[in-house]
């Protein structure tokens, strides 16, 4: 089969619509295009229908015990706003201090320092060199002014998946509320919310093959009940929690997203794996000093992140223009900063700066993995030949010991 450029490798940014989906979606843009909210007719009645059985497909795909725990928002970056800020505000007379880790998405650090602003207290527990969260760390931090402790269920970066498990029987014990950042993991990895003891989880459909600007946010309904204060005020949609008229045809395609998942989420994700494995077995066959970065087997199946010593990362996605990947988070790609959690893993600067994600995913080919294998390493080849570093590097100069003159 022809190779199609550019190549799609950047699948932890997003994801494109499943035809599907698409299909899904169509008759409630065109047709059925009644408000969900419209209770006096035949319009807003099928388009409640529509989402309320979305509701309960994507309730069952995540474990919770009724699609009335579902919420539906804008997005990952909105469900995590409302989770923390909502849960901060509601509890507030309880306590005013919450517990979070280095390597979260920015939705959650930035809603988190917001809070500290307002004189929350927040403990960042730092991950592993592998990327790994030790869960006795969180229960180190915890003390009895502590009301929620917020941990992803993957990282985006690196892609280490969490012990949201036992994370949860820690919180659980203790009384205090488990929100999960489930958004780069979901459908990749297992997350059961009943067998995890999470309490509140931020999903998204973008990840998932589905349509951008429609997320979830899970609210336990009971053992333990989550109560949280509303962040957008309006006519009480979503019983009160998020108001604003309904994204029907998002919400359509986020539960078809979801039953794709639920029938053939474990053979993709081996299939992926694969591919994967492929890609980093090649790389390293033809190139040296290349590190793996996040833990060797707790991963994503599709996500491989590399670092290329003496290599700059900015200019290796140049030099391979035709294939899409990044060199961090896509959030946070504006800056030329390394990536925070890259640094905060213990990475020195030069490593984390020579960084690429490659993120594969459902629509990737055996042919482009071959194909961005022999790209990069001939690329990686080239920019070390006008490295004078990598040169003393291979004729065995230790270059830490060097002390370089200052201009």
């Amino acid at each position: 089969m022809a190779l199609k450029f550019p190549i799609y490798m950047d699948y932890h940014a997003t994801t494109p619509l499943d035809v599907r989906v698409f299909e899904a979606m169509k008759p409630y843009f065109l047709e059925t295009f009644g408000n969900a909210a419209s209770r006096t007719h035949q319009f807003g009645w099928t388009a409640e229908a529509a989402v309320e059985d979305a509701r309960e497909t994507i309730a069952r795909f995540i474990g919770a015990s009724s699609g009335k725990e579902i919420v539906f928002t804008s997005g990952a970056t909105e469900s995590d706003n409302l989770a923390i800020k909502g849960v901060a505000e509601y509890y507030a007379s309880k306590g005013n201090h919450i517990v979070t880790t280095t390597i979260e998405h920015k939705a959650v650090l930035d809603s988190c320092k917001r809070l500290q602003k307002q004189g929350f207290e927040v403990t960042y527990v730092s991950a592993g060199p592998d990327g790994l969260v030790n869960p006795d760390d969180i229960r180190a931090a915890l003390t009895d002014k502590t009301i929620l402790v917020s941990v992803m269920l993957a990282n985006n970066e690196v892609g280490t998946i969490q012990p949201i498990q036992e994370i949860g029987k820690i919180t659980r014990e203790r009384g205090v509320l488990l929100h999960c950042d489930a958004v780069q993991g979901l459908g990749k990895t297992p997350f059961d919310v009943q067998a995890m003891n999470v309490d509140l989880a931020s999903i998204t459909a973008h990840k998932l093959y589905g349509p951008k600007g429609c997320g979830a946010l899970y609210v336990r309904r009971s053992k333990p009940r989550v109560r949280l204060v509303a962040e957008l005020d309006g006519g009480g949609h979503e019983r009160g929690m998020r108001s604003g008229t309904l994204n029907v045809p998002g919400i359509v395609g986020f539960a078809k997203a979801c039953s794709i998942l639920m029938e053939e989420g474990a053979a993709e994700a081996e299939r992926i794996r694969g591919l994967r494995d492929r890609l980093h077995q090649r790389l390293t066959a033809e190139l040296d000093e290349v590190v793996l970065n996040g833990h060797p087997t707790l991963r994503l199946p599709g996500n491989l992140n590399l670092s290329f010593s003496f290599v700059e990362g900015e200019g290796l996605m140049m030099a391979i223009k035709d294939v899409a990947v990044s060199s961090g988070s896509a959030c946070t790609s504006a800056s030329l900063e390394p990536s925070y959690v890259l640094r905060s893993m213990g990475l020195d600067e030069e490593l984390a700066h020579s960084s690429i994600r490659f993120g594969l995913g459902r629509f990737n080919t055996e042919e482009e993995v071959d194909y961005v294998a022999a790209l990069v390493a001939e690329k990686v080849k080239k920019l070390r030949d006008m490295s004078p570093l990598y040169e003393m590097h291979k004729e065995g100069v230790d270059l830490k010991s060097i002390e370089w003159a200052a201009h």
